[in-house]
């Protein structure tokens, strides 16, 4: 049995250690609702651009935006959207085995010059670079982001390498918020953008259960009717200025997705921790316990025999 001083070193150990992990499970579940509600609060505006967008694309003789276009494959970008940091249980080595598979499944050779990666999160850049993978571009950081203006830098250098022809093809990987207990690591095609694409991309931020599991938009954004619109300058000028716009849109609500999937990976991580410093804690205090319960019964014992042997 340990001594007792060490047992109480250990105990108050484990007491700091349960005190910091409940502190951060009630930071994370913070963030999570936070990632979650801004990503719903946003739809509406999506909806209203993607209903514009679908007006100007089915107008005739009106060219589509290059990101529109599809083309020729000769390279493809791979984007892996992880975290900066660990202590999230399984959200980090779900989307790189997610990834993986995906690889194994087409049988790509990654280290062929057709692909390339750009790593969101430090985890996804020291995971390539473990691999010696051509990193493209690295993004960090990006677990608190909240405004739509923070991801402009992604948007923008994957839009200028699109239209640039650097990439013909990008691919997101990404961990999807379905409920506080459940993230589901997906994969999602960005380029060449089209409005199914966009769309279903919005639906899916509506979470299966939870406060915001009912949340509904008004029919009128899917009405079909004939509707009598003056457009300026052009329709083909509001759409190569709208479509970037919905990139943007449709990566901020990735970028909430994940952010609240980390958040709530890190909260049960941080929950089940908690749980087990306290359940140790407990554990070592009957320790401790018994340790000095047994100290004091051979106290007595040896009084008790000292008295005997002197005659006492």
């Amino acid at each position: 049995m340990a001594s007792a001083q060490n047992l109480k070193r250990r105990i108050k150990s484990v007491t700091n250690i349960g005190t910091i992990t409940k502190a951060m499970e009630l930071v994370a579940a913070t963030k999570m609702r936070r990632s979650q509600e801004l990503a719903i609060a946003s739809r509406p505006y999506s909806y209203a651009a993607l209903e514009l967008m679908g007006i100007l694309a089915g107008l005739k003789d009106v060219p589509m935006p290059e990101i529109f276009a599809p083309r020729e494959i000769k390279k493809t970008v791979f984007v892996i959207l992880i975290s900066d940091k660990g202590l999230a249980g399984a959200f980090n080595s779900a989307v790189i085995r997610k990834f993986e598979a995906y690889v194994r499944e087409r049988n790509i050779d990654i280290q062929s010059d057709r692909y390339a990666f750009v790593a969101i999160g430090q985890k996804a850049r020291t995971y390539l670079e473990r691999r010696k993978l051509p990193i493209l571009a690295q993004f960090t950081r990006v677990g608190d982001y909240t405004r739509v203006e923070e991801v402009m830098p992604i948007v923008n250098f994957l839009v200028q390498g699109y239209a640039g022809h650097t990439f013909d093809e990008a691919t997101i990987f990404f961990t999807k918020f379905e409920s506080a207990l459940r993230q589901d690591a997906v994969v999602r095609d960005l380029f060449p953008v089209t409005y199914e694409v966009i769309k279903h991309s919005i639906e899916a931020t509506i979470p299966k259960t939870g406060r915001y599991s009912n949340y509904t938009i008004s029919e009128s954004f899917f009405d079909e009717k004939e509707r009598d619109y003056i457009i300026e300058p052009s329709p083909a000028d509001v759409l190569a200025e709208l479509a970037p716009k919905l990139l943007e849109t449709r990566l901020y609500h990735i970028v909430l997705e994940a952010n609240a999937s980390e958040h709530s990976a890190r909260r049960m991580a941080m929950k089940n921790a908690s749980e087990n410093a306290s359940e140790l804690s407990e554990n070592l205090n009957l320790e401790y316990n018994k340790s000095r319960q047994a100290a004091v019964t051979n106290a007595i014992i040896e009084v008790t025999s000292g008295a005997a042997t002197s005659g006492v």
